[in-house]
C-alpha cells in the first residue's frame, strides 16, 4: 500500500513484497511483528529512507507523525484491527499494519488565516489546505484534536481514525493471539516477542529525495 505514495510513485505487486520478506527472514507466513524489520523492508521495496519511532503515538511522538502526514509523507503503524478494520485493543491477537496518509485536524475558528484554505463547498466545516508551505498549527493554541486518514491492507477504503485511539491500540501490542501461538505454523517473532517488537512503536517513510524537497521549497 505504501509503494504508491511514494514520489514518483511505485508498483510493486504483494507477491514480491513477501517473497523479499521471506528470504530476509522477517517473516514466514505474512506476519510482520517487527517494526525494525518492516522499516529494513520499506527502504528495500519502495527505495527511500524509513524511519523508526518508538516510545508510543502520543506527545512529541504525536507532533512528529502529525508533521509527517502533514509534508504529505505516509507512515505505517501496527496496531489492533477490529472487524470494521478500526482500531481495537486486543492486547496484540489482532495485529495488523495500517499507513497513514493523510491528516485532519480540529482547530478553534480563526486560528488559521483565510489566506492558507479554502472551505470544502459540500462541507463547510471543512478547510482544504491550499499553501504547502504553510506551517503545521499542532502544538498552537487553537489545536484541539487530530484524526489520521488510513488504510489496512484487507479494506477497500480509507478510513478517519482518531489518533488517541490509534496511540491506545498501538501501545497495548503485547502477545500474540494464542490460538495461533499453538496452531503448529511456524512464524518470525522477534527477541522479546510481540510487545518488544510493535508496541509503540511507528515507520515514518521520507519519500522524496533532496532534489524533490528542494523543488517543493
Amino acid at each position: 500500500m505504501a509503494a504508491h505514495l511514494r514520489r514518483p510513485a511505485l508498483s510493486v505487486d504483494m507477491e514480491t513484497v513477501v517473497q523479499t520478506a521471506r528470504s530476509r527472514g522477517y517473516t514466514a507466513q505474512g506476519e510482520m511483528f517487527s517494526a525494525n524489520n518492516m522499516a529494513l523492508l520499506a527502504e528495500e521495496i519502495c527505495g527511500c529512507k524509513a524511519e523508526l519511532l518508538s516510545g508510543g503515538l502520543s506527545g512529541n511522538n504525536a507532533a512528529t507523525i502529525v508533521k509527517h502526514l502533514w509534508e504529505r509523507q505516509p507512515v505505517l503503524i501496527p496496531y489492533d484491527e477490529d472487524y470494521n478494520h478500526e482500531p481495537c485493543q486486543r492486547s496484540g491477537h489482532r495485529a495488523h499494519w495500517a499507513v497513514a496518509s493523510g491528516v485532519l485536524l480540529g482547530l478553534d475558528q480563526g486560528s488559521v488565516s483565510e489566506k492558507h484554505h479554502q472551505t470544502d463547498p459540500s462541507l463547510p466545516w471543512l478547510h482544504l489546505l491550499n499553501d504547502t508551505s504553510f506551517t503545521c498549527p499542532v502544538g498552537s493554541s487553537g489545536f484541539r484534536e487530530v484524526y489520521v486518514l488510513a488504510k489496512q491492507g484487507k479494506s477497500l477504503r480509507y478510513q478517519l481514525w482518531s489518533l488517541d485511539s490509534l496511540a491506545q491500540s498501538n501501545v497495548q501490542l503485547r502477545t500474540m493471539d494464542p490460538q495461533r501461538a499453538d496452531d503448529g505454523t511456524q512464524y518470525v517473532v522477534p527477541d522479546g516477542g510481540v510487545e518488544a517488537g510493535l508496541a509503540g512503536q511507528a515507520v515514518l517513510l521520507h519519500t522524496r529525495t533532496q532534489e524533490q524537497y528542494k523543488k517543493c521549497e
